[in-house]
């Protein structure tokens, strides 16, 4: 897949835009990366990304093999990690651990101010509990985080219920969801084997189109994770921040 042109019609600039749960590399790991730079994003918003031993190599490897760098994440966010392309640049970064609850892992978030030319703008990742009693708790406060932020936000969550759950109303609240702004809410993004769910989501604040939404079904990405990858092509507000 080629990459989007750099400015649409009306002046604003195009952001394509990868969430992806790539089940702890666990899988056909050539897979994720041709399924990766085959779809050529500007970001990945990656969750189960590593975190532990060795971390830092692991999740610069794993960025190299798309063909992209590093932002931020790993194990300061338990997890999650965001990629750039060299189009991108980053100009901070923060991280956001939740409180643990014993005998759960422990869950995070991530973000990145990020420009590209004059527009600017916010991604931010996370991967909510299994567990649906410490889930909406969770949500309250990525939530909290992402009011704190004023520029134009991207979001993308393995959110792990359903769209309609408490968690998911959290993080959507002012927020445009992606597949429902492409009249594509029916499309699942889990499990590879046996699709059933939609609970890996990208939400992106109001100011920011929505051009495409795709969950990528192909045979190459159910040999990749247990997730679909989502990707989607934005235009950004040409005024942006």
């Amino acid at each position: 897949m080629t990459q989007p042109a750099s400015t649409d019609q009306t002046g604003g600039t195009r952001l394509r835009v990868l969430s992806y749960n790539i089940h702890s590399q666990k899988d056909d790991r050539a897979a994720l990366a041709s399924v990766v730079r085959g779809l050529a994003p500007d970001v990945v918003i990656v969750q189960e990304a590593p975190r532990r031993f060795r971390w830092r190599p692991k999740c610069a490897a794993l960025a190299e093999s798309f063909g992209m760098v590093v932002a931020e994440g790993g194990l300061p966010s338990l997890g999650n990690l965001l990629l750039t392309s060299l189009r991108v640049r980053v100009r901070e970064t923060w991280c956001l651990q939740y409180p643990l609850t014993p005998g759960r892992h422990m869950r995070g978030a991530v973000f990145a101010e990020c420009s590209i030319g004059a527009a600017r703008f916010v991604v931010a990742g996370s991967h909510l509990s299994t567990d649906p009693t410490e889930r909406p708790g969770q949500a309250t406060l990525f939530k909290k985080a992402l009011a704190e932020v004023s520029l134009p936000l991207v979001v993308g969550a393995d959110l792990n219920e359903n769209s309609g759950g408490a968690a998911w109303r959290t993080i959507a609240d002012g927020c445009t969801d992606a597949a429902v702004a492409a009249d594509l809410g029916d499309r699942y993004t889990y499990s590879c084997a046996n699709p059933r769910d939609r609970i890996d989501a990208l939400f992106v604040d109001p100011r920011i189109e929505v051009a495409k939404y795709d969950v990528v079904d192909t045979p190459e990405a159910r040999r990749a994770s247990d997730h679909f990858p989502v990707l989607v092509d934005l235009v950004l507000p040409a005024a942006a921040g």
